[in-house]
């Protein structure tokens, strides 16, 4: 596979050579490689920015530069009285790419939307592991296994979602990348050949974008797809460029190597905005940033010694070297912007002196813990080494001794997941559906431990809670109880909240319709680039 991947890379590269005199092509300059192209089977945005926003399509889809739902590959859907039935009707006429490795013989239909979800949540569906620790965090931390009762297939164009409870957010979620819908007719033909692995490293949706290769670490190419159901896109081909430093993504940038770039050194932007040859785009993260500690570990089981630790750290420091000032201090798990924040929540004040007292009274002495620090910048955290050694010095001040590690993103993402981590972890998440659900059940759920709850924390009166307002449709009750359970994740300090960050894009000139999206998406259906 790897021989066929690099051959097509090889390619695409003459092709792209051979035609960029007439194309239109925008270069993307990624700040990572993807854990592969299954948008299913992980939770990093730099996965699916090269996955799912690429190659696929969803039921509903959120509306550029907003989190409004709107029809996607379903025109149109009723819900029953009691919100138990979703019934979704299906546009006719959407196909499935054309690739130089598949060839559909038929359009999309209800078969391709019941198989992409079944396949996440049916531990006997043959494609339940195909590929190996197949963990499906998304379908599992939000519960779908036992949420949804059956998927029915109404008629080739009508498919009916029968739930055992109420949930409020569903909707929301099916626009979520993991709701990307797969080709059956693609999946039986790897099955067939004994190439099941494929559908992770060959994508095919019916999406803007049609994958072309895949050079490891170095570049993504995809053109547009002639047969999208919206109409082809008016650029030709879609280049990503992965490019993990910041530095040189902003010299790319200004040097015009690429036209896009996520995620600049906060010591950069005001640079990048000088620069009469480019935009930068700027608003208010939807994120925080976390540091989870493996509450199911000693000491770090017991909430007084997380307390303790958290008014060891000084936030603002972190945010004034990584960020420049430009995020501010987080106490919540959710930001700020977002429906049913609880102010009225006291931060842990930053106390060297009282967070040594309060160890000592825990009875913690000689403490040596690990801090996992991100080999990758994130819109809620620039620079994740940085923010670690700021840790460290810290907690040296109240008698901890810390040893930073890191690893490669893929693996970094897949070891911190495991109940039995050693170590606190440096995390962060951009909401994917606007709902609070998708912070407070997604991230800090009891379904989610071992997945992305990576506090592996799972308190029954905070889950309760969280629970109740999923299953309620008033959004002022529902805001009620997600405030009760800011209040419970306050007490018990499950992780030190760090900050959330103002979002910078910086963007060629050359672009137009490119929309900076709140949900940290990065899409490239609409944009255009002068030639």
């Amino acid at each position: 596979m790897k021989k066929i991947s690099l051959l097509l890379a090889a390619t695409a590269l003459a092709s792209v050579m051979a035609t960029s005199a007439w194309s239109k092509t925008l270069v993307y300059c990624s700040e990572g490689s993807p854990e592969g192209f299954d948008p299913s089977l992980y939770t990093a945005g730099t996965t699916f920015d090269a996955s799912s926003r690429t190659a696929y399509s969803r039921l509903v889809e959120f509306k550029h530069g907003s989190t409004e739902i709107e029809p996607g590959v379903a025109e149109s859907w009723t819900i029953s009285p009691d919100g138990l039935e979703y019934t979704f009707k299906l546009r006719a006429g959407v196909k499935f790419q054309t690739t130089e490795y598949f060839t559909p013989t038929r359009e999309l239909n209800a078969d391709d939307v019941i198989f992409s979800f079944e396949r996440q949540i049916k531990a006997d569906h043959p494609w339940h592991k195909y590929v190996e620790g197949a963990s499906w965090e998304y379908a599992a931390g939000m519960g779908f296994p036992d949420l949804i009762k059956s998927i029915e297939k109404v008629d080739d164009l009508t498919v009916k979602f029968v739930l055992n409870k109420p949930e409020a957010p569903f909707i929301a979620n099916l626009g979520m990348d993991f709701a990307s819908i797969m080709s059956k007719e693609y999946a039986d033909k790897l099955t067939a050949e004994g190439k099941v692995a494929q559908l992770n490293q060959m994508p095919l949706g019916t999406g803007p974008f049609t994958f072309v290769a895949y050079q490891p670490d170095a570049v993504i190419r995809y053109k547009a797809n002639p047969d999208y159901y919206k109409g082809k896109e008016k650029i030709d081909d879609l280049v990503f460029a992965i490019t993990t430093d910041a530095a040189v993504r902003a010299q790319k940038l200004k040097a015009g190597e690429c036209h896009v770039m996520p995620y600049p050194n906060a010591a950069d932007v005001a640079d990048l905005k000088a620069d009469p040859n480019l935009t930068v785009l700027e608003e208010e993260g939807l994120n925080v940033a976390y540091l989870a500690y493996n509450t199911q570990m000693a000491p770090f089981d017991k909430p007084e010694v997380r307390k303790a630790l958290n008014m060891a750290v000084n936030k603002q420091a972190i945010i004034d070297a990584v960020f420049q000032g430009a995020a501010s201090v987080a106490k919540n798990p959710i930001p700020p912007t977002m429906w049913s924040y609880n102010d009225a929540i006291e931060d842990d004040k930053y106390d060297p002196e009282g967070a040594k007292k309060a160890l000592e009274a825990a009875g913690v002495k000689d403490l040596k813990m690990k801090i996992w620090a991100m080999p990758v910048s994130r819109p809620y955290m620039l620079n994740a080494r940085r923010a670690a050694e700021l840790m460290q010095a810290d907690l040296a001040k109240v008698g901890v001794e810390v040893e930073i590690v890191t690893h490669e993103w893929a693996e970094y993402l897949k070891l911190s997941s495991d109940v039995k981590r050693d170590g606190a972890v440096m995390l962060g998440w951009t909401g994917d559906n606007g709902d609070p659900d998708n912070f407070l059940d997604t991230l800090l759920g009891c379904e989610a431990v071992g997945g992305n709850n990576r506090a592996q924390w799972c308190n029954e009166e905070f889950n309760k809670l969280v629970k109740a307002a999923k299953q309620t449709s008033d959004q002022a009750e529902r805001a009620k109880f997600y405030q009760d359970a800011q209040v419970i994740f306050k007490r018990e300090a499950p992780w030190n909240t760090i900050d959330h960050s103002l979002v910078f894009l910086p963007v060629s000139k050359k672009v137009s319709g490119f929309v900076q999206d709140p949900l940290g998406i990065h899409r490239f259906d609409g944009a255009d680039i002068a030639e």
